[in-house]
């Protein structure tokens, strides 16, 4: 087999568990993906990032091919306002997020991307520690759309920086500010996350993140195939795996991960930095 067929294969085989962890909590899996594809497939964090959005889309809407037959539509149509409003305010935050990650350095936007994860990964764990009760903030339509909107930038702004859908922000947002029942909050965060991981994908493309089409039939749809078949073995396998153990690991294991692969390629940085220095202070001397 060729280096080609070998990248292909490494990245369905690791497409697939990652899909099956984000099919038994109810997630894309991406934010585990993103440690993978910078530890493992050696890319730059920035092109990691693109890439990672262009998977995202590629399980998203196979969720939505899955889902929608089962999804109640009149439960659907009575949050539309909110679906609106965080898809209007999600698609102004990945637009955003992607041109601040342009002006960030590869090393400022490595730090950032730590935060976010090792942030996503404490959220895992407590929602495995406290399990989130859809409750809701009594709020009129307006104000709803507002929030709606608010919350939506700023997970978009997340998912266009991380390369993630956005679904471990939006669902618990859709259960505790807006009371939506579990199951149509997950449909709803496929709906609002589509659009927004199209306009981040569309923002990393002007900036040259997908010009090697090689990539896309390489990894993407590979590992896109891999999560795939992952995260509907993970759907079978849900009745059978406790979910809020499996949060508190996972949160743990995400925290663990992201803080080995982005330290290391910080202090890879630093004494990259140091050799290139170092002949300098030769020639001053």
């Amino acid at each position: 087999m060729n280096e080609k067929g070998k990248k292909s294969l490494l990245a369905v085989i690791t497409g697939a568990p990652i899909g099956c962890l984000g099919g038994l909590i109810g997630l894309g899996g991406a934010e585990f993906r993103l440690p993978v594809l910078v530890g493992l497939f050696k890319y730059p964090t920035r092109q990691a990032v693109a890439f990672n959005l262009a998977v995202s889309l590629v399980t998203l809407i196979s969720s939505l091919i899955m889902r929608l037959p089962q999804a109640s539509l009149p439960a659907l149509t009575a949050i539309l306002p909110v679906i609106v409003s965080f898809i209007v305010g999600g698609m102004v935050g990945a637009y955003t997020g992607a041109n601040y990650s342009k002006r960030l350095s590869e090393r400022t936007l490595e730090k950032v991307i730590l935060i976010l994860l090792v942030s996503i990964g404490i959220l895992l764990i407590a929602e495995g520690i406290s399990p989130v009760v859809a409750s809701g903030i009594p709020m009129s339509l307006p104000v709803a759309v507002l929030v709606g909107i608010a919350f939506g930038m700023g997970i978009g702004i997340v998912s266009s920086l991380l390369g993630v859908a956005g679904g471990e922000l939006i669902i618990p947002t859709l259960l505790l500010v807006f009371g939506v029942d579990i199951k149509i909050a997950g449909t709803a965060s496929v709906l609002i996350s589509l659009p927004t991981v199209v306009i981040g994908m569309i923002r990393h493309g002007s900036n040259g993140a997908y010009a090697e089409k090689k990539e896309w039939k390489e990894l993407v749809v590979p590992m896109g195939i891999g999560s795939i078949i992952g995260s509907f073995i993970g759907g079978l396998l849900i009745s059978y795996v406790s979910s809020s153990l499996l949060k508190l690991v996972l949160g743990f294991i995400l925290i663990l991960s992201a803080i080995k692969m982005f330290t290391k390629a910080l202090k890879t940085a630093r004494a990259g930095k140091a050799v290139i220095a170092s002949p300098a202070r030769e020639r001053k001397l």
